[in-house]
């Protein structure tokens, strides 16, 4: 089954807080190939005393592992906590954007002279240029922030891959994106919500979907733990309005009968490119995946963890462009970690500069 494992360093770098749900932690005396041959080349070398302190430093480990796991629990019981206490701020952004609230003075005060002298002059003229313009049209009082989820999808290079042309006019209805975790005793998940005002397209007002994880060691390889992972995910039936469903094309064929010679023309539904897809997610298959499938998986896994850890709590730094700097800032340290992983892994062919600069 394909996994995304999310370690520790990553819960503190992207703050990944994960959770209980229902699992509990590994609690067996001798998991599956606890007592395996060990790896290691050598290791069946060692005097019989050495290999019983061996297994009593596995024993060890795999407490630890329960421990980690225990952790796990006990970050997500603290998400959940200030999930409530971020709650009535999204709430308040929701409203703004919609334009069901107009803010107050007070809550429009924001110092952008910084701002404002970090751009370019021939970028300020063109922004004083634009400013005058849209203060003498006509229709200069827009409801809530316009387009401002469809801004941001069309910013972030990993949402703007999924999105396709007949996506935007539906996604100018979409007022929020929420994440909701589980409860406890239930299993471990989260759900991405997106809220709808009513359109032509489809008779849903909120979409969904869900992710299921899990945090505990894996009874089959209990040392190979790391931290919680989103194993499944579910996504739920769009009612679309009729001729309106953008995950289908409909595709015109001619086909001349054999005998009669006649020719006639038949219509045919086929799957096209589409963000509402997103909500049709492919299953895993339990006699195993192809690489297509495996990528396929593992890229919505991806964008269902950027969407909680990124989008969703700093939509309005995505709408603006400054979040898009951090993340190019992370992606490059990320690239330079992994390529300096990848040269420890070869064999040295030469001297090798240990001073990488960004």
């Amino acid at each position: 089954m394909l996994k995304i494992k999310l370690g520790l360093s990553e819960v503190i770098a992207f703050i990944f807080l994960q959770g209980k749900g229902g699992n509990k932690p590994f609690q067996s005396d001798k998991p599956e190939g606890f007592l395996q041959v060990e790896r290691t080349l050598n290791f069946h070398l060692l005097p019989k005393t050495v290999k019983r302190r061996v297994y009593a430093l596995k024993r060890l480990q795999l407490q630890s592992a329960n421990i980690e796991a225990k952790f796990y629990e006990e970050v997500h019981e603290l998400e959940r906590k200030y999930a409530g206490l971020y709650q009535p701020i999204f709430d308040k952004r929701r409203d703004f954007v919609a334009g069901a609230v107009e803010p107050t003075e007070e809550e429009c005060e924001w110092q952008s002279d910084r701002e404002e002298e970090d751009l370019a002059e021939d970028l300020q003229k063109k922004a004083a240029l634009e400013e005058k313009q849209a203060d003498s049209a006509v229709a200069d009082d827009p409801k809530g922030i316009p387009e401002f989820w469809l801004t941001i999808f069309k910013r972030v290079d990993m949402l703007e891959e999924m999105l396709q042309e007949h996506d935007e006019p539906i996604l100018k209805h979409l007022q929020d994106i929420t994440v909701k975790f589980s409860e406890p005793g239930q299993p471990m998940s989260f759900t991405l919500e997106f809220y709808f005002e009513p359109n032509s397209y489809f008779s849903n007002t909120v979409l969904t979907k869900v992710y299921k994880m899990k945090s505990e060691p894996d009874a089959a390889d209990p040392f190979s733990f790391e931290g919680p992972e989103i194993i499944d995910c579910e996504g739920c039936k769009i009612d679309w309005h009729k001729g309106k469903d953008v995950t289908i094309k409909i595709v015109k064929k001619k086909q001349k009968h054999k005998g009669r010679g006649t020719v006639r023309t038949v219509t045919k539904e086929v799957p096209q490119d589409s963000f509402f897809n997103f909500f049709n997610p492919v299953k895993a298959s339990p006699d195993g995946m192809d690489e297509d499938l495996d990528f396929t998986l593992g890229t919505d896994f991806e964008i269902g963890h950027f969407f909680r850890e990124r989008v969703i709590p700093k939509a309005v730094l995505y709408f603006t462009g400054e979040a898009l700097e951090d993340d190019e800032s992370v992606r490059l340290l990320l690239c330079v970690i992994q390529d300096l992983d990848d040269e420890g892994e070869e064999e040295d062919e030469g001297d090798c500069d240990p001073t990488v600069s960004i």
